[in-house]
């Protein structure tokens, strides 16, 4: 009896191992047979590469499967914003000294409502230009001015013209290649409230003409260097220098 019923599981195992899934003991229904532990049986020919997920998480080339857990995304730390830095300005160049700063009336170096240099306004610029002949001059600026007689277009053109005459004469009797003409027009007066009330603006009221002298006029400036003087001495009269 008893060897009968061990034939029977034999043969049982045998016809279910060889059925179904390779290296694996399956049921009845191809499915792999597991014991009361729930536990895969193998075939006595079972090999790693034979695994398979449902039974042993063992890929084929024998390396265990482990799936990898997702990691957390880490968030960059916040950084505070940096201010913008901003180009530190150029040095300005160190101007030139003034040698000597004029206001010459339009009135001596033109005609009325003219920027023809007269005689007259030559000679005043040429004086200037002697007292810069023992000078190193770097700049020359003219800047025109006009009264308020006239649009403030047609007297900024007037005063640009006039600054342009002036240093255009210079430019042949001071030795220096940098001249600057500028014009204000009637921007910058200097007569203030004294010629108020004096009737009709126009050139025909000589009595506000007269008065608007001061704010007709052009101002030059002279930069540069000129040597320092040796302080006169009374050495020819026999005495000695000052100290």
């Amino acid at each position: 009896m008893k060897r009968t019923l061990l034939a029977v599981a034999i043969a049982a195992f045998g016809s279910a191992a060889s059925a179904g899934i390779p290296g694996y003991v399956t049921d009845a229904e191809g499915k792999p047979f597991r014991t009361a532990f729930g536990d895969c049986v193998h075939t006595g020919t079972w090999t790693p590469a034979q695994a398979i997920p449902a039974c042993d998480a063992v890929a084929s080339n024998s390396v265990p499967v482990v799936s990898a857990a997702p990691q957390p995304k880490q968030e960059e730390p916040a950084t505070e914003p940096t201010p913008e830095q901003k180009p530190e300005p150029l040095a300005e160049p160190a101007r030139p000294p003034t040698l000597e700063k004029v206001t010459l009336s339009t009135d001596v170096l033109f005609e009325f409502n003219s920027a023809d240099l007269k005689d007259e306004g030559k000679q005043k610029l040429d004086e200037l230009a002697q007292r810069m002949k023992d000078a190193n001059v770097e700049e020359v600026i003219a800047v025109g001015h006009a009264d308020r007689i006239g649009s403030e277009q047609y007297n900024q053109k007037l005063s640009e013209e006039r600054a342009q005459a002036v240093t255009g004469y210079l430019q042949g009797n001071i030795k220096t290649s940098n001249l600057q003409a500028e014009g204000r027009g009637e921007s910058q007066p200097v007569t203030g409230d004294d010629c108020k009330r004096l009737g009709a603006e126009q050139k025909k009221n000589r009595r506000l003409v007269n008065c608007l002298q001061p704010d007709r006029r052009v101002e030059i400036e002279v930069l540069g260097t000129r040597e320092a003087a040796s302080e006169p001495g009374t050495a020819g009269l026999g005495g000695s220098a000052p100290r």
